[in-house]
């Protein structure tokens, strides 16, 4: 149970945008006439589920398109079956565990090491109510993969930011709504429960987005936020059919319940946030369903909208703070 919380003194830019897209649109729809010949984009995790929609649709549109997955080859396997042939020059597939400092050190020196700038980076990898594990440093899988790893690999890649006009986009959730940030207990010390997990990595994605931002705007760096809706994927792996069932997501048959998006109309929120011109001027916003999301009014996560706490300045700055001290990246201060 959240506390109320006070309104954010940037609550104003919480409107919709007026894109004309909405929750049916698909990542094609909204990149429709878009080129983006010359483009570098890293995504996270972007060889299954909402990821490899993004990957098809932003090399379809002509980026070049840099996978970043734990399991490299099996990533590797997934982007060729579902890419035709024609598109596989414009994707590569490289190795990174989020939650292991060592991989992202390889990674982004890796990068760096070819002179190339980074246009659009999506962090769409993240795990969802996961059993209890945590990494070598003790900390929460759902903080450390999810936020943390995400916060140590944009910090890394700062040299790489095109200056010209970066933006960073991080796949959230109205799974915020459960929780903000835990300030008590982060790590989850004195109980375990796996949704409370994935709702304060979500705020942190929010919050992480708001805070980069405002230290990176002055750089040419943006950073936004997005919910996706309600898709099933991969991503519900943990969670068993039964209580997939209960919970309301899908039926016997495994189809899907009304209101729940297809993974390229999921994937269609963060593609349209990492491009369209109507963001500029307003970083740092929580978006869904291709614009920018009001607040919440209900507590009705398949309504959506923001909530106060993962679109308040004060806390945001204060994740980032905690998250440079665990970390020991702060290449934005």
């Amino acid at each position: 149970m959240n506390t109320p919380h006070p309104v954010p003194d940037r609550w104003h830019l919480q409107r919709p945008a007026g894109s004309g897209f909405g929750a049916t649109d698909t990542a094609d729809d909204v990149l429709a006439g878009v080129d983006l010949t010359g483009r570098t984009a890293l995504v996270t995790g972007g060889a299954s589920g909402l990821g490899l929609e993004t990957t098809a649709a932003l090399a379809r549109a002509g980026a070049h398109v840099i996978v970043a997955a734990r399991r490299a080859a099996a990533a590797e396997a997934a982007v060729r079956a579902a890419l035709p042939a024609g598109l596989h020059a414009f994707v590569t597939v490289h190795p990174l565990d989020l939650a292991d400092p060592a991989s992202l050190r390889a990674f982004a020196d890796g990068f760096l090491a070819t002179g190339r700038l980074l246009d659009l980076l999506i962090a769409n990898a993240g795990v969802m109510a996961c059993p209890e594990t945590r990494t070598e440093a003790g900390w929460e899988l759902h903080f450390a993969a999810n936020h943390l790893g995400h916060y140590a690999l944009v910090n890394r890649l700062r040299p790489a930011l095109n200056p010209a006009g970066a933006r960073v986009v991080t796949v959230a959730s109205s799974g915020h709504f459960l929780s903000g940030i835990r300030w008590h207990d982060l790590h989850f010390r004195t109980g375990y429960d796996g949704w409370l997990a994935y709702a304060q990595a979500k705020t942190a994605n929010a919050l992480f987005a708001l805070r980069l931002d405002a230290l990176g705007a002055d750089d040419g760096v943006h950073a936004f936020s997005v919910h996706p809706g309600s898709i099933l994927t991969p991503l519900q792996r943990y969670i068993p059919r039964d209580e997939r069932i209960a919970l309301g997501w899908q039926d016997e048959t495994g189809t899907p319940a009304p209101g729940f998006k297809t993974p390229a109309q999921g994937a269609a929120t963060a593609v349209w946030a990492a491009t369209s011109p109507l963001l500029d001027g307003r970083g740092g916003v929580y978006c869904q369903d291709c614009d920018v999301a009001g607040p919440a009014t209900t507590d009705d996560m398949l309504v959506g909208g923001v909530k106060p706490w993962a679109a308040d300045p004060e806390a945001a700055a204060r994740l980032w703070a905690l998250s440079a001290r665990l970390t020991g990246l702060d290449a934005f201060a």
